[in-house]
């Protein structure tokens, strides 16, 4: 999913031409019918972006061999029987 969407993406040769480009011609951006439809797809967007990235790590912690470590016991605990 691009999250660029709003943004033209130049070319090496527009990006050249626009040395010479005085009068801003060649300045173009991808537009929307309205703000709202805009804002709703970059919201979109970028919840998209954060769900495809949480599941990804979802995917590597469930990869990832599992700890025998168990977690440190203090000395009253030792002598009371607990962990």
């Amino acid at each position: 999913m691009r999250t660029d969407h709003l943004f033209a993406l130049p070319s090496v040769w527009s990006g050249a031409s626009r040395v010479l480009d005085l009068f801003a011609v060649f300045d173009t951006y991808n537009d929307s019918p309205s703000d709202a439809l805009a804002d709703s797809r970059a919201i979109y967007s970028d919840w998209r972006i954060i769900g495809e990235e949480l599941a990804d790590a979802m995917t590597r912690v469930e990869r990832e061999p599992p700890t025998t470590a168990q977690p440190p016991t203090t000395p009253a605990a030792r002598e009371a029987g607990r962990p």
